[in-house]
């Protein structure tokens, strides 16, 4: 159950990114990714990681992976936009730059996730993805 949660989570919330990004901030869409962002962070609150770093993944970027992955799931930009929908001003940049950083940010993960896959065979990319997609993996 915690698996599929976080597998739809995940990929809600990257597909409303994208959509906030390239269509506009609509008020649902925009209510749906912060509600998506906090159920991650929440789930992985509660829960933990879902993953850990392969086993080889070594260094520094297996020391930075478990804050890399708060990082990402922390919810920030979710709270942050649920501020701004509240009334809130974030003094400084505005939500739509904020959606913008966020996806970028998504990329780098999604080459870093594709990377770890491919080059290093841990299959890391079946963690987060559908059990009826593994067969295309």
């Amino acid at each position: 159950m915690r698996r599929n949660a976080t597998i739809t989570l995940h990929w809600l919330n990257f597909a409303l990114v994208i959509l906030l990004v390239a269509g506009g901030l609509v008020p649902f869409l925009v209510w749906a990714f912060a509600l998506s962002g906090l159920a991650i962070w929440a789930i992985e609150i509660v829960r933990g990681l879902m993953s850990g770093p392969g086993p080889k993944l070594q260094g520094v970027l297996r020391t930075a992976h478990p804050w890399l992955s708060w990082g990402m799931y922390l919810g920030a930009v979710a709270a942050f936009t649920i501020w701004v929908l509240l009334g809130g001003d974030l003094g400084g940049p505005r939500l739509f730059e904020l959606y913008f950083f966020m996806l970028s940010a998504l990329s780098l993960l999604a080459i870093f996730h594709l990377w770890r896959h491919t080059a290093l065979r841990n299959e890391n990319l079946r963690r987060i993805t559908p059990t009826t997609l593994h067969c295309m993996l």
